[in-house]
């Protein structure tokens, strides 16, 4: 991994500003298409393809006890994870829902429980063709594997932690790396434990090889065999005809994209602001219902900040794409606005971080809203940023840089008495 760090750092002053510009439709039709995402010409005689890992491993939900690995293959498949404690595994996992094991699918999601905190692990993905069935008997084909990965996981009572935040690459892969190599290391190593991706990653979804080439290969290629990273919705996730698909790539808690979580001492809340367009907005043809989704929202989020959980954590920190306020006047605004508003100011809120608005700033305090809000840049140069947060017990260590290396936002926020 060191070694793609300094063949990065060689090439960055040969990249031009045309490498850093999203595909265009008929680009993006021309490219080479991710394997299986189209069904072949019936008149085409190439040799078919053999199976193969498309996207992966990637990392979701590592926590002290458990995570997610997720991978994609080129055919249907039955997939297991190989895995153990120290350079051992001993141990296998596959997916179930209701009685049957997870199989003749491509993309995978299995996640391994009962993991020792603050442990090294091990783990290698194998994945077997499903060539057909004949009648109740499956039929197998070759069978592929991956080598050996790594992750650690948190310590039970972790004192400190680091993680960065993007937003609004649109569709722009390259920022990925730039930011990463430029910004988030010391020496050769790296300044984050895991990585938030705060919505709007394209400008609409219309495929698998747009997801898998715009996000989830750069994160591969990088961290995310061995650190995780989370994708939050920007209201451009609910545009394309491949949005409602999304959720199928990522392993969010059960099943929704707003959640909260303790990592260390902090517990984030992550919510969904949903689209910034009314219900009724032609672009949609009547297919969308924000409001009464984020009214939804609104309900879970009084409970969760009641929850002992977030009651003791030294932190609470908020992940929006669409801040409540700073956001402008649009519909999703103003309705963020009304329902979480209210129920942020009440719970003792420590920080806020978002995006959307492509214009960098951090907001103190004020009559509106009693806790600090950073809202990180936009995807054009010069206008790029990436959130460093250094998170310990006593206090919250923030840095907003851009992508020139200045330093745009800095706040420290000590730990609030009981």
């Amino acid at each position: 991994m060191l070694s793609d760090r300094r063949s990065f750092l060689e090439k960055m002053s040969q990249i031009g500003a045309l490498s850093l510009l999203p595909l265009t439709a008929s680009q993006a039709a021309a490219g080479t298409a991710v394997a299986g995402t189209a069904a072949a010409d019936s008149s085409d005689t190439t040799v078919e393809e053999k199976n193969h890992f498309v996207a992966g491993p990637y990392l979701q939900n590592l926590g002290t006890d458990e995570v997610t690995i997720m991978w994609i293959t080129h055919k249907n498949c039955f997939s297991w994870v190989e895995y153990g404690a120290g350079t051992y595994t001993s141990m296998r996992e596959v997916g179930y829902t209701n009685g049957l094991v997870e199989a003749n699918n491509r993309i995978n999601k299995i996640t391994l429980k009962g993991l020792k905190p603050g442990t090294d692990h091990k783990y290698k993905l194998v994945s077997t063709e499903i060539s057909g069935y004949k009648g109740s008997r499956v039929e197998f084909g070759e069978s592929i594997s991956s080598p050996l990965y790594g992750f650690k996981t948190p310590a039970a009572n972790e004192d400190e932690f680091k993680m960065v935040v993007f937003n609004d690459i649109h569709d722009r892969p390259q920022i990925i790396p730039q930011l990463l190599y430029r910004h988030a290391y010391t020496g050769n190593t790296r300044d984050y434990d895991f990585v938030v991706f705060n919505g709007d990653c394209f400008d609409w979804v219309t495929e698998e090889s747009q997801m898998v080439d715009h996000l989830i290969k750069p994160c591969v290629d990088i961290f995310a065999t061995e650190f995780p990273f989370i994708l939050t919705q920007g209201n451009h996730e609910c545009r394309g005809s491949f949005s409602r698909h999304i959720p199928s790539y990522y392993a969010y808690p059960e099943n929704k994209y707003y959640y909260a979580f303790t990592r260390g001492p902090v517990r984030f809340v992550v919510l969904d602001s949903g689209e910034d367009k009314a219900d009724d907005a032609v672009d949609y043809g009547g297919l969308i219902a924000f409001d009464r989704y984020r009214e939804t929202q609104k309900t879970w989020l009084e409970r969760e900040v009641e929850s002992p959980e977030f009651k003791k954590a030294e932190f609470r920190v908020v992940l929006i794409h669409i801040s409540p306020y700073h956001s402008g006047d649009w519909h999703g605004t103003l309705h963020c606005r009304k329902v979480f508003g209210p129920v942020l100011n009440k719970a003792k809120i420590d920080l806020q971080i978002s995006g959307h608005t492509h214009r960098y700033m951090t907001h103190e305090p004020d009559a509106d809203h009693n806790y600090p809000i950073v809202i990180g840049g936009g995807p054009l140069e010069g206008k790029r940023t990436l959130i460093k947060l250094h998170a310990t017990r006593k206090q919250l260590d923030l840095k907003m840089i851009r992508d020139d290396g200045e330093v745009v936002g800095k706040l420290l926020i000590p730990r609030k008495g009981k």
